[in-house]
C-alpha cells in the first residue's frame, strides 16, 4: 500500500501547491511594488522552494536542436529509429551539408536505474559535434501495460544485441554505469556466436563489473541483505490509474530517496543556497539549481524482475566476475571477446561505483590484445563527473573519441589489407 499512500499524498498536496504557486506569482509580479523588496523576494522564495519540493517531476526533454560543427551551426533532429515496449532508440540526426565518414557511430546505453536517459544530455551534447549519436531511451515501467509482458535482465541484453544488429558492425558502444554489465554480456554472447555485428569498441564508464573491489555503501547494502529482503521491501504494484496498473515495480521515488539520503547534507545545503539566491535575486545561480534538480528529481519505475535480477546477479552473486552468469541458459563468457576494443573509465572520488570495479573488465577479457585495451581514471570527479560536467567535456570525452577513431582506422586498414589479399 506504500505506493498508493505516496500517490494519495501527492494528490492531497495539489491544492496547497496551487495556492502556494499563486502566492509566488503575486510576490513575483513586477507590477506589485512588494516584489522589489527583500520581504517580497523572501516570500516568493519560500513559495518556490515549497512548490518545487512537493511537485512531481515529469520526464525532461533532451532539447538539443542544434550543434556546432567546424564553426558552423547545424540543426539536429531527434528521431526514434527502433522501438520496443520498454525502450526507444533515439538517433540525433545531424543535418550536414556533406557527410563526415570520419565521425564514429556511437550507441550510448543509458542507465536504467531510476533516472531517465536525459541524465546523459550533457554526454550527448558533447559528442554531437564529433560523432553520430544514438541513445537508449528507457520507458517508465508504470507507463507500460501488463499486456506488454515482462522485462528482465535477459530482455535487456536482447535489446542491446538487437540495437547492435540494427546499427551494424561499425558501431562503438558505450555503457554508462549500470548498463556496463549487460553491455559486456551482450558483446560476449555475440563474440561467442561469431556475430558479424559486434561493435568496433566497447567503453564502460563507472560500471559495477566487480563490486567486490572497493565496495561502496550501495554495494554494502546489497551484500548485507538477501534477495527476499529486496523483494519484500522494494517491490510494489503500480497504482490506478497509471497504464501499468498492477505491474510489480521498483518505484523511482524509492531509488531517489536512497540517492538523496546518501548525501542528504549536500542536498539540504543546496536547497538553502537556492533559497538565498532567490532572495538576493541571483537569477543565474538559481537557474543552475533548477536545471540540475529538474533532471535529478525526475525518476522512473523499473520492472521488479529486472531490478531483482540485477541486484542478485551483480551485487549479491557477483555472477559476471565469478563466471556463473548466464543468458537464457547460455553461459556469458567475456574471454570470448577478441575483436572488440575495450576502454574503461572511472572517477577518483566515485562513491557509487568504487575504484577498480569497472577496471575489472580487463581481467575478464584476456583474449582482447593489449593494444586494444585502455583504462583511464579521472582525478577529482565523483560518479556523475565520469559522464557529465567540465572535466568530462575537456578530459574524458576527447580520450573516448580518440580511442574510437583509432579503432575505426585500424578496422578500416585491416579491411583494406584483407580485400587486397
Amino acid at each position: 500500500m506504500f505506493y498508493q499512500l505516496y500517490e494519495m499524498n501527492h494528490a492531497l498536496m495539489q491544492p496547497w501547491r496551487a495556492a502556494v504557486d499563486a502566492t509566488r506569482l503575486f510576490y513575483r509580479n513586477p507590477l506589485n511594488p512588494i516584489s522589489m523588496t527583500r520581504a517580497g523576494r523572501t516570500a516568493a522564495a519560500w513559495c518556490e522552494v515549497f512548490e518545487r519540493t512537493t511537485r512531481r517531476y515529469g520526464k525532461p526533454s533532451f532539447d538539443l536542436p542544434q550543434t556546432d560543427i567546424d564553426g558552423k551551426t547545424v540543426d539536429v533532429d531527434e528521431k526514434i529509429v527502433w522501438s520496443k515496449p520498454f525502450c526507444n532508440l533515439i538517433h540525433f540526426r545531424r543535418n550536414l551539408a556533406e557527410p563526415r565518414p570520419q565521425d564514429p557511430k556511437v550507441l550510448l546505453v543509458a542507465p536504467m536505474s531510476g533516472h531517465y536517459a536525459t541524465l546523459l544530455r550533457g554526454t550527448v551534447e558533447r559528442f554531437l559535434p564529433e560523432a553520430d549519436v544514438y541513445i537508449t531511451d528507457w520507458i517508465d515501467a508504470r507507463s507500460v501495460p501488463l499486456s506488454d509482458g515482462r522485462f528482465d535482465l535477459d530482455d535487456y541484453i536482447d535489446y542491446v544485441i538487437e540495437m547492435l544488429h540494427l546499427l551494424g558492425p561499425e558501431t562503438h558502444i558505450v555503457g554508462v554505469c549500470q548498463p556496463s554489465v549487460p553491455v559486456l554480456a551482450a558483446v560476449a554472447l555475440m563474440e561467442g556466436r561469431n556475430d558479424p555485428n559486434v561493435p568496433l569498441s566497447m567503453t564502460l564508464m563507472g560500471g559495477p563489473i566487480d563490486t567486490r573491489c572497493n565496495p561502496t555503501a550501495v554495494n554494502d547494502l546489497a551484500s548485507e541483505k538477501d534477495i527476499e529482503w529486496f523483494e519484500r521491501n522494494a517491490v510494489m504494484k503500480v497504482p490506478f490509474p497509471n497504464p501499468g496498473f498492477m505491474r510489480d515495480v521498483y518505484p523511482g521515488f524509492l531509488q531517489l530517496t536512497g540517492f538523496m539520503t546518501m548525501n542528504l547534507d549536500r542536498h539540504l545545503i543546496a536547497q538553502k543556497d537556492f533559497f538565498m539566491h532567490l532572495v538576493r535575486d541571483d537569477g543565474d545561480s538559481a537557474e543552475k539549481h533548477r536545471d540540475f534538480y529538474d533532471e535529478y528529481l525526475a525518476v522512473m519505475d523499473l520492472t521488479a524482475e529486472f531490478y531483482l535480477e540485477t541486484v542478485d546477479t551483480v551485487f549479491i552473486k557477483h555472477a559476471l566476475p565469478e563466471g556463473t552468469m548466464t543468458h537464457r541458459g547460455d553461459p556469458v563468457d567475456p574471454s570470448a571477446i577478441r575483436r572488440v576494443a575495450l576502454l574503461t573509465i572511472e572517477g577518483e572520488n566515485d562513491d557509487i561505483t568504487g575504484r577498480g570495479q569497472t577496471k575489472a573488465a580487463h581481467a575478464l577479457c584476456p583474449s582482447i590484445p593489449d593494444a586494444m585495451k585502455m583504462h583511464y581514471e579521472q582525478p577529482r570527479v565523483g560518479h556523475y563527473g565520469v559522464f557529465n560536467g567540465s572535466r568530462f567535456r575537456k578530459e574524458i570525452a576527447p580520450r573516448m573519441l580518440d580511442f574510437m577513431r583509432a579503432r575505426s582506422r585500424f578496422a578500416s586498414e585491416s579491411g583494406k589489407k584483407t580485400s587486397a589479399a
